[in-house]
């Protein structure tokens, strides 16, 4: 049977790691194994841990590293696995109990599919929200849409591994976007993400420490930009897209900074939208 690795990187979510762990450990499908890793976290989280790992020795690893982010831990955590579909759990969020048993049943129906991912279900501040119709989840070629914004969630997503060695890992020089980035560099090698179309991830925000509060994330879309135009190789309908999305993008967090009393940025993105071609 196939076997598939579940990641969840984690830095002070005491208040929720539980329940995150605990939607993994009560997963239908048997042949799953769980790699927490603990980013440095200096509240409860280790203790949580040592919980799990007395109380479940065979189903359970836990890494404890140094304060590096989640891109790193999220790599750390794929790197020390070794199922052949790899899965990725935020420690904010959770699955259905059928997530892993609905996304293997899929990739032995496709052989030849690298990527999917479920439809979520959004809880916001405690409450079931719905997505916004800009968040709609395409399925398959879905480069251009990506740029715009993240159309991939971390924690509805299932690779195949060997995805890994073609497109690489996540990108640990970006504290935010990094998923946009990773995603990004996938469609444009014209791999089909897949879309599953039953909520099988709980998805939570609104809570105060969601890293997307504490960064701009259009400055980290335009690295990414600008990094797969630097790369090369696009086909050119895909580059005329990531150019034109790019100088959207410049003249929106340019304007922005400029508002903000940030002028030397602001007019260092604003030159950028009118150089890059």
């Amino acid at each position: 049977m196939t076997t598939v690795s579940v990641i969840i990187p984690t830095f002070n979510r005491a208040w929720t790691l539980e329940k995150a762990i605990d939607s993994v450990l009560g997963q239908t499908y048997p042949l799953t194994e769980l790699v927490v890793v603990n980013d440095g976290s200096v509240d409860r989280t280790p203790d949580i841990l040592e919980s799990y790992e007395r109380s479940y020795p065979n189903r359970i690893r836990v890494i404890h590293t140094a304060n590096r982010g989640v891109s790193a831990a999220r790599n750390t955590g794929i790197s020390q696995s070794s199922g052949d579909l790899v899965a990725l759990l935020d420690s904010d969020d959770a699955w259905t109990k059928d997530k892993v048993s609905i996304q293997v049943a899929f990739f032995n129906a496709h052989p030849d599919a690298l990527i999917c991912q479920t439809e979520e279900i959004w809880i916001r501040n405690g409450k079931r929200v719905n997505p916004k119709k800009k968040h709609k989840k395409p399925s398959g070629l879905i480069f251009e849409p990506s740029l715009h914004l993240c159309l991939v969630s971390p924690s509805a997503v299932m690779m195949r591994r060997r995805l890994f060695d073609r497109v690489g890992t996540f990108n640990e020089s970006f504290p935010v976007c990094e998923d946009y980035d990773l995603w990004l560099r996938i469609s444009a090698e014209s791999i089909p993400i897949h879309l599953i179309d039953t909520p099988c991830t709980i998805k939570t925000g609104g809570h105060e420490d969601q890293l997307s509060k504490n960064h701009s994330q259009d400055k980290f879309r335009i690295r990414s930009i600008l990094g797969l135009l630097d790369k090369g190789g696009l086909i050119p309908e895909h580059r005329y897209a990531a150019l034109n999305v790019l100088r959207e993008k410049c003249r929106i967090f340019g304007q922005g900074c400029i508002k903000r009393g940030n002028v030397a940025q602001g007019e260092y993105y604003l030159g950028l939208m009118e150089t890059v071609s």
